[in-house]
């Protein structure tokens, strides 16, 4: 299960009060495209799986909060793809990366160790797009890595909010 509501507990580089912004925007993407709590999302990609969705209960307030759909598919796809990244990848978000890194965030096992075993992430999110679309997507992103490509491994992990669906790419 993709709960966000777990998102509230934070993570190693998520505060609680960030991990409930992530979790408002994801539950609104997901209601907007006509969905409700117990549908699945479809992993494919690198990974193969599918999980029934959870969400906070969505207000009128929080719509009136949300109403830039871009900023809500970005911060939603960001709640998504975190808690996808621990399930599928194993990793945890340890720290944010800055801007030019190519990539959004660093992976890691926990926060005692911080700088063994790290990937990088990078993330997008979509309301609905077709298959080729996010594909081209994918590669964009893949490329987008190349800045701070190294020994480190580098995932790609595009929510499509429509399908839904989330594709997980490692390069």
């Amino acid at each position: 299960m993709i709960d966000l509501n777990e998102l509230s507990s934070g993570l190693p580089a998520i505060t609680p009060a960030f991990g409930s912004v992530l979790a408002e925007a994801g539950g609104i993407c997901f209601e907007s495209e006509g969905h409700k709590h117990g549908d699945k999302i479809r992993i494919r990609g690198d990974y193969k799986n599918s999980y029934k969705l959870l969400w906070p209960r969505i207000t009128s307030q929080m719509l009136r909060c949300w109403n830039d759909p871009e900023v809500t598919t970005e911060h939603g796809a960001v709640g998504v793809a975190v808690l996808l990244a621990k399930k599928e990848i194993g990793y945890n978000v340890i720290e944010r990366s800055r801007k030019g890194t190519g990539f959004d965030y660093w992976l890691g096992d926990d926060e005692a160790n911080p700088f063994q075993n790290k990937a990088r992430l990078e993330i997008s999110g979509i309301r609905n797009m077709t298959d080729t679309q996010i594909n081209t997507r994918v590669k964009k992103k893949l490329i987008q890595t190349n800045p701070s490509d190294g020994i480190l491994p580098a995932y790609v992990i595009i929510v499509e909010f429509g399908n839904p669906l989330a594709e997980v790419r490692k390069k």
